[in-house]
């Protein structure tokens, strides 16, 4: 009998055993995160649609360097019918030119021959401007990835923070019951027992703030991955990396060549020099060959329609100094560009030193809380045990307690930050 009563009491944690497993097995990693939010996050999706509408500006350069065919029809109505006056031996006489009404259509193609370099250098522009584009949406990645992260980690320390709480409120609740078990055999004061009675209701009240967090920690996650902001979430554990980072000057140096963001800025600047370049080669000779067919319907002339063929030439020699300023004005947004990319650089070299700090900072501290949640668990015995024996105060249990949950709290959070740490280190580098 004894022992179907065993068994029926381990059934339910056998259950919860497999169930935990099983939640384990389905639990979300940190890089299918970063995929799913990849597949469907609303503004990088407007960053490759900004990268797409940089492409099409390309095949548009290239395009100008295409024949341009036309085709032209019209129907002309005059009130009097064309006409030549011929003085012959003393008469006058009107010789007829033209119909008074005609159609006519046209079929021309232009084929640049020569533009001073503006086509080439719009090509150029265009390029360019393409791979800056490139560049940025590989930018807007790596922070969406950081975003994931973030509220990843958020999940997890909040998760933990809640284990933290729940512990603190099942270790007040033992004490509580100890305390007015020594009540009611007069060994202790009433001023203990409301004491402790106190203490543990302010537990439950940090309980519930908590789990609040953890439900926002949870909404803010699944936003990111395009879920319904109630979504049960379940996430593998993150730890931080075990190796050594390299010294901050390699960082800085690794950083400065593979920030996508510098290297857009350096496209940009190319971009704007070709497209300057391109505006100063409109005031350049324009050549171009045109060739066709021509009908106009005339029944006074011998050959309505012509075939044609023409090479011109076209030499803009004095536009009152419009594409000189353009240019001019092209420049000085580069130039501009420059120096944002000067103070981008400046930026980076500190948020590389900064999380190579924090890192640092996480990884001793590790070292420190882990130590303290061991002295902190003793410390807790041992008060109680003196407690039990009436050789200290309700007080010092108490203070006992806020101890552990403070060393596991730091523990957790040291935790957490290292891990989010190295992440941030990463991305400063340009290699998350």
């Amino acid at each position: 009998m004894n022992r179907s009563i065993k068994v029926r009491r381990l059934l339910p944690l056998a259950a919860l055993a497999a169930a935990l497993l099983a939640g384990n097995a389905a639990a979300e990693s940190l890089q299918q995160a970063w995929d799913t939010a990849l597949a469907v996050d609303r503004g990088l999706k407007a960053s490759h649609e900004g990268t797409a509408a940089a492409a099409s500006l390309l095949e548009a350069a290239k395009s100008a360097r295409l024949p341009n065919v036309a085709l032209e029809a019209g129907y002309t109505a005059l009130n009097e019918t064309p006409a030549a006056k011929v003085d012959f031996f003393g008469q006058s006489l009107q010789m007829p030119l033209a119909q008074r009404e005609s159609a006519a259509y046209k079929a021309m193609a232009t084929l640049p021959l020569y533009t001073g370099g503006r086509i080439t250098r719009g090509i150029d522009a265009a390029t360019a401007g393409l791979e800056a584009a490139r560049l940025g949406e590989s930018a807007d990645a790596q922070n969406l990835k950081l975003r994931v992260a973030d509220a990843y980690v958020s999940v997890l320390r909040a998760s933990r923070m809640l284990k933290v709480t729940e512990s603190h409120v099942t270790s007040l609740e033992a004490h509580a019951r100890d305390v007015g078990n020594l009540h009611e055999q007069g060994m202790v004061a009433k001023s203990d027992l409301l004491s402790v009675r106190v203490a543990l209701a302010d537990a439950n009240q940090r309980k519930l703030q908590v789990a609040n967090g953890l439900d926002l920690a949870r909404a803010a996650y699944n936003r990111l991955l395009g879920r319904p902001l109630d979504q049960p979430v379940s996430l593998d554990e993150l730890s931080p990396e075990a190796t050594t980072p390299e010294p901050p000057p390699a960082l800085t140096e690794r950083a400065l060549a593979r920030r996508s963001e510098l290297a857009a800025l350096a496209r940009q600047i190319e971009a704007m020099h070709h497209q300057a370049t391109a505006v100063r080669g409109e005031n350049a000779p324009q050549v171009a060959l045109s060739g066709g067919y021509g009908y106009q319907e005339n029944r006074y002339q011998v050959h309505p329609g012509q075939w044609m063929l023409t090479l011109g030439v076209k030499w803009n020699l004095f536009d009152g100094g419009v594409a000189g300023h353009r240019a001019s004005a092209v420049e000085r947004q580069a130039a501009a560009l420059t120096e944002q990319r000067d103070e981008l650089a400046s930026i980076i070299a500190l948020q590389v030193r900064q999380t190579w700090l924090d890192v640092e900072e996480t990884r001793k501290r590790l070292i420190v809380t882990q130590s303290a949640i061991a002295q902190a668990e003793e410390n807790l015995l041992v008060a109680r045990d003196r407690y039990a024996n009436g050789l200290s105060t309700h007080t010092e249990v108490l203070d006992a307690e806020t101890l552990r949950t403070g060393s596991q709290s730091n523990h957790a959070n040291a935790l957490f930050d290292a891990a989010l740490a190295g992440l941030r280190l990463k991305r400063a580098t340009g290699e998350l």
